[in-house]
């Protein structure tokens, strides 16, 4: 049961991240604050996984093909969701945008049983649907709560492709060496972000020189993001090396309250008494489903 734990500390790594990057979208832009959790996450990453690597006796590296594959197409698909949810964030709230991004549960189900062949039961389904209908009543725009035009598409692929990812690196972490998990993980980390830092900043340097510049200016928070990005990520991932992807969403909507919390005292953000309600049926249809998935 110690992915619970590392879920939860997951979660609140991740929420810091998400309020470092927002902070600076302003000036570099989605794909510029995109860039800020893979470039300066990458050191952070590559210590990780060497102390990971280092101090797990007999672990031994697979890097076959599928291993690759699933790293570059999740590297992919992080991206574009990052910068979605970025997105999402800058066109609603904070709070809002991370509620948002859970719609990646019905998606992962969707995912799962479509291109890894799970077997999906009809309680997992239906808490898919509840969880839907929650985060439909949710971002649904009302009252002093701001939300522009694009804000909730932007949640929705956010979601999709963040399920998309998560089922690759659980994919490239049980190959690289299934033997040992948290290795495994940290290591998955830190070549996914790699790739990442690679692709985005040639694609940057290329498209949009102006949101480089605006990274480097950023430096000092960059950092800060760059950190709990990658503690976020090696502890996800690890997670997910441990027990399914549906479980690890479950604990993982912890994300939800502590991004509440963040939002309100960082941004000055409120959420409705209706909205905290669909808050609650969302989380409640996350857990549904995460029961019929890892239900015998």
């Amino acid at each position: 049961m110690i992915w619970i734990p590392i879920t939860v500390a997951a979660a609140a790594f991740q929420v810091a991240r998400n309020a470092a990057q927002r902070s600076i979208m302003g000036g570099a832009g989605p794909w510029g604050a995109t860039l800020v959790r893979f470039l300066f996450g990458l050191p952070f990453a590559t210590a990780f996984a060497a102390v990971a690597w280092i101090s797990t006796t007999g672990a031994v590296a697979h890097p076959v093909p599928w291993f690759w594959l699933c790293c570059a197409a999740g590297a992919a698909a992080q991206m574009g969701a990052t910068a979605a949810q970025l997105v999402a964030m800058h066109r609603s709230t904070f709070a809002l945008g991370t509620a948002m991004q859970q719609s990646g549960l019905p998606f992962a189900l969707v995912w799962g049983a479509l291109l890894f062949g799970d077997r999906i039961s009809a309680l997992t389904w239906s808490g898919g649907l509840v969880a839907s209908a929650g985060l439909a009543i949710l971002t649904w725009p009302r009252g002093e709560v701001v939300m522009r035009r694009g804000a909730v598409l932007a949640g929705l692929r956010s979601g999709a492709l963040f399920a998309f990812s998560a089922n690759c690196f659980r994919q490239a972490s049980l190959t690289f060496d299934p033997a040992h998990p948290a290795a495994s993980a940290f290591v998955t980390v830190m070549i996914v972000q790699a790739l990442q830092t690679v692709v985005l900043t040639s694609f940057l340097a290329v498209r949009d020189p102006s949101a480089l510049k605006a990274v480097a200016a950023a430096w000092r928070q960059s950092l800060g993001a760059g950190f709990c990005g990658a503690a976020a990520s090696g502890l996800w991932f690890t997670a997910m090396t441990l027990t399914p992807v549906g479980a690890v969403r479950a604990v993982g909507v912890v994300e939800m309250p502590i991004a509440a919390f963040a939002g309100k005292r960082l941004f000055a953000e409120r959420l409705s008494l209706l909205q905290i309600v669909a808050g609650l049926i969302t989380a409640v249809g996350v857990v549904m489903a995460a029961l019929g998935q890892i239900s015998p």
